[in-house]
């Protein structure tokens, strides 16, 4: 009898086991019959992918996965179209593309008369006394030369004759100068008198006026005045006008194929209600954020950070940040040698070495990645300098996975110590193209084709590069920024940037996938399409490995998932 019930338990086991083994063989959703490419070198192809909840669960040929396909599968047939990991943007502004889109978009902007317009419209539209704030204006790409100017810059006259009510500021589409009409200046109490601040540069004619535009530092007094409004409204109508912003944000991001944002500088505000929409399941995309404030506001103030993968993996925030410099097209990169279109001119320190410094302690004291902004030359030694002394007061911790972010224009001599020192080189590929027009003029030839955007000769070195765009700076589009990491052209008029420098569109391609993944320590969760990672991917139009060149900037996202969800599909 003790035999008899024995067996029937061994039979009631095996047939419970095949139950559940048949249970768990059963796919959500499975993509079939597509050209995918998995950034896996196990697998480096596939045509199709199987997905329960919000993980990878198979990755294979179509007739593999029939296995994982049952009559509550959904099948989506991607009918030999391209497949790839959701795009991470490695380094970019979430609230300030939201911003942009909710305010002033000034990046499409072809002239000064076409912003003096735009602002002439939004007054209308205001009450008196309300800020009008912009983002994205280039004097070095307009297409139209200006009766008055200094340095390229325009005189505010125009600006502040339509704008008589309402304080104006718009910044630089770099966000390191910014351009004021007379109300704010006079808001802010400006003057003949006002002193030069440590970092910044007021323009000003011959006659010592401001013209309108702040460089740098000089540019922080204004935004305090905006700041001090802004304060003023409840907190209540804030989080209204932010969240509106990050929606505008998910919807573009998402649109554009990217399925995780890497944020370059948040508040502690910020944080906080980042989480809260990632813990009630209401973020839209993940996002990996660096918290940046000063030293001062940081160093008692870091109990609970870093947080990691809040609302299942929706929310991570590991990092600070802080910047060295400013940057080149308003002569703020810091440089070894003097602008060549500015003699006696190095650019901007606009943060302490000592600032920095203390800032790289805490990052190593909190278990927290240090990405600092550095652009120059100059700029970026210093910041190696200073993780170097660091590495070297710390050597039992490996791994740490600093970043420099930019990276933009490097000495020789210091592009190897990025490998032997394993700082990430997190940069911006559509900036290459972007600024094209004007660095020869700023830095030279030489300096210009030797370590300018140098991605040849870092990868060559063996670094770690992490693309993105910088947005809202440039378009938030991981394509045009893939397009110029490969090409080194610009898509208006095929301008070539020292194609030497080019990444290959493999190289380009795991940078902005599993490149990224690793420079935030998620590259076991993202950046690849295989078993056990997040469902995170995108559907696009033309295989960005196998198409001609030229078609790249002409591929469509056709669809982006996240966690196994359609959060996009065109």
């Amino acid at each position: 009898m003790n035999y008899f019930r024995y067996l029937l338990v061994c039979v009631f086991g095996i047939i419970l086991l095949s139950s559940c083994k048949e249970e768990e063989q059963i796919a959500d959703l499975v993509i079939t019959n597509a050209n995918i490419v998995t950034m896996d070198t196990k697998q480096p192809r596939a045509e199709a992918v199987a997905i329960k909840g919000d993980r990878i669960v198979a990755v294979g040929s179509s007739e593999d996965l029939k296995s994982w396909t049952k009559e509550s599968t959904k099948v989506i047939d991607a009918k030999g179209l391209f497949v790839m990991p959701g795009f991470i943007e490695g380094h970019g502004h979430f609230t300030g593309v939201g911003s942009s889109l909710v305010n002033l978009n000034l990046l499409n902007s072809k002239n000064w008369n076409e912003i003096v317009a735009q602002v002439a419209e939004k007054v209308k539209n205001v009450k008196p006394g309300e800020w009008i704030i912009g983002r994205g204006w280039h004097q070095e790409k307009w297409d139209e030369s200006l009766e008055r100017q200094i340095e390229g810059y325009p005189f505010h006259d125009e600006l502040s004759a339509i704008s008589p009510d309402n304080p104006v500021l718009l910044s630089h589409a770099s966000g390191h100068a910014s351009f004021a009409n007379k109300n704010a200046m006079d808001l802010v109490g400006l003057s003949k008198e006002t002193p030069e601040p440590s970092g910044g540069h007021i323009i000003r004619d011959s006659n010592d006026e401001a013209i309108g535009v702040f460089e740098e530092r000089a540019e922080d007094f204004l935004w305090k005045a905006y700041q001090d409004y802004y304060d003023r409204l409840s907190k209540e109508e804030q989080k209204v006008e932010w969240l509106k912003g990050v929606r505008f944000a998910e919807q573009e991001c998402l649109s554009k194929g990217i399925t995780s944002f890497q944020d370059a500088g948040s508040s502690y505000e910020d944080i906080a209600w980042f989480k809260e929409l990632a813990e009630t399941g209401e973020l839209n995309l993940r996002l990996w954020v660096m918290l940046r404030h000063s030293y001062a506001e940081m160093k008692d103030n870091l109990d609970g950070f870093p947080i990691l993968n809040a609302g299942n993996h929706f929310f991570t925030m590991k990092a600070i940040k802080t910047e060295v410099d400013g940057a080149l097209g308003a002569r703020g990169a810091w440089l070894l040698d003097h602008y060549h279109d500015k003699p006696g001119h190095f650019g901007q320190n606009t943060t302490t070495i000592e600032e920095v410094t203390n800032i790289a302690d805490l990052a190593y004291a909190n278990d927290m990645q240090l990405c600092v902004h550095a652009i120059g030359d100059r700029a970026n030694r210093e910041v190696l300098d200073i993780m170097e002394k660091n590495f070297n007061k710390n050597p039992n911790k490996k791994d740490l996975r600093w970043r420099i972010e930019h990276a933009q224009h490097l000495n020789l001599e210091d592009i190897p110590r990025f490998k032997t020192l394993g700082v990430i080189a997190s940069m911006q590929g559509i900036h290459c193209t972007s600024d094209a027009p004007f660095v020869v003029d700023r830095l030279g030839e030489e300096r210009a084709r030797t370590g300018a955007y140098a991605w040849r000769a870092l990868l060559d070195e063996g670094v770690v590069i992490a693309n993105g765009t910088d947005a809202p700076v440039e378009d938030v589009s991981p394509i045009a920024s893939y397009y110029a990491s490969v090409s080194r052209k610009r898509v208006d008029n095929q301008m070539v940037f020292f194609a030497e420098q080019a990444m290959t569109r493999q190289e380009a391609l795991y940078a902005y996938t599993l490149g990224n993944a690793f420079a935030a320590f998620e590259e076991n969760d993202k950046g690849s399409l295989e078993e056990g990672k997040l469902a995170d991917l995108v559907i696009l139009s033309k295989d960005l490995l196998e198409c001609r060149e030229e078609e790249i900037i002409f591929t469509d996202v056709l669809m982006t998932m996240v966690g196994g969800e359609v959060k996009f599909e065109r």
